[in-house]
């Protein structure tokens, strides 16, 4: 790969626990080394706006409808201050969940219309979507395991297993429904492993 290649939208995705963030700096380094200017972000946050939304969101109880939308408000800054000018100028940009985490957590978790989320997906980023997304699979007693070894929980994290079964299925139902876009990775391998699986794939980017 070369500077002259098109800048690429990536997207890391999985359910609480399931290992996604460990990976960011690899894929980071990896495209750095060949060559690519790279801009690193995250949702909920990645504006000083989005970041004061991402502890609201993280920490305040809501209503349903209410969250969605502060999800999307912030997406919409992140699109505007970060996303899109890193576009623009030539960066590839990689981004600790996107739109589908609204889909997997609000829409398969908490069982907002996902009708009512393609609407604001679509006015938010209508010509916009990630070029490749990276979901990180686990089985939820997996996920359940490494989240009880972490830190303090935020309101996402303390939730009951039949919301994470929930935002999982969603998260594969994505999958299936737009497979060149995902690239499902079984997070239940070794550190190893799984580095190896990203390889490749960025390899054939």
């Amino acid at each position: 790969m070369s500077s002259s290649t098109k800048p690429r939208f990536i997207t890391f995705e999985g359910i609480d626990g399931a290992g996604k963030s460990s990976h960011i700096g690899f894929v980071v380094d990896l495209l750095e080394a060949r060559g690519m200017r790279v801009t690193s972000t995250r949702e909920p946050g990645g504006t000083a706006l989005g970041e004061q939304l991402r502890t609201v969101l993280l920490h305040q109880k809501m209503h349903l409808e209410t969250e969605a939308l502060l999800m999307f408000a912030s997406r919409r800054e992140h699109l505007a201050q970060v996303i899109e000018p890193a576009l623009a100028r030539g960066d590839w940009v990689i981004s600790d969940r996107f739109t589908d985490a609204t889909f997997a957590y609000q829409g398969g978790g908490r069982h907002l219309s996902l009708a009512k989320l393609e609407q604001l997906e679509q006015w938010v980023h209508p010509h916009l979507q990630p070029d490749l997304t990276l979901l990180f699979d686990v089985p939820l007693d997996v996920a359940r395991r490494r989240l009880d070894a972490t830190r303090s929980l935020d309101k996402f994290e303390q939730e009951q297993d039949d919301f994470f079964a929930g935002v999982r299925g969603e998260y594969l139902r994505r999958a299936a429904q737009f497979p060149a876009r995902f690239r499902i990775i079984d997070s239940t391998q070794s550190m190893d492993e799984v580095r190896m699986a990203l390889a490749a794939i960025v390899a054939h980017l």
